[in-house]
């Protein structure tokens, strides 16, 4: 197979993905023929994403049958070093693991592999994470029953607690939360 330097191929492109993955691991062989074949239409259809793989394959056999399989480009097997610092800077944990970067390399999310699943058609990727505002909602309820919207809280400090009735620590922090609270707000 024929080398071309990373700025070169990478040059027009938004969005990269960063595959991390190897021919050893059977969650990686069970993926990779459905990313293979989402990346085929997707590509089709946006030509500014490509994906490159980053193998953890055990020598260069492994890495040239299993790179066989796929469509985009890889770092050259060579290139540890070059694969050991991209999965210490992504924070792999395990395989496979599909990172998708802007065109800057900042990370978009860490979880591509669940957002091929979900979203087949690939309709949102990048799969930009949402905003907290979009996030957070339009309305709250306080413990009185009472709605508030979220223009009656702007220019107010938010917190948010995670709580369940049913969690010993949380029955623990809770009150203590509450008392806190009184003191900071003047709440009653």
């Amino acid at each position: 197979k024929s080398t071309v330097q990373t700025e070169t191929h990478l040059a027009d492109v938004d969005n990269v993905c960063i595959y991390f993955s190897a021919h050893w691991c059977p969650p990686c062989r069970g993926f990779t023929p459905k990313l293979n074949d989402w990346y085929k239409d997707f590509k089709a259809k946006n030509p500014k994403m490509d994906i490159v793989f980053a193998s953890s394959d055990k020598d260069q056999g492994a890495f040239d049958e299993y790179h066989s399989s796929m469509s985009w480009p890889a770092l050259p097997f060579a290139e540890r070093a070059l694969k050991d610092k991209l999965a210490k800077k992504f924070k792999v944990q395990g395989i496979p693991m599909l990172v998708v970067l802007d065109k800057d390399g900042k990370v978009i999310t860490t979880e591509g592999r669940s957002k091929v699943a979900e979203d087949p058609q690939g309709e949102s990727f990048p799969w930009t994470p949402a905003t907290f505002g979009e996030a957070i909602g339009t309305e709250f309820v306080n413990n009185k029953g009472e709605t508030t919207t979220i223009d009656q809280l702007q220019d107010k400090v938010l917190g948010l607690y995670f709580s369940a009735h049913w969690c010993p620590p949380c029955k623990g922090f809770t009150p203590q939360l509450v008392d806190t609270y009184k003191k900071v707000v003047g709440a009653d």
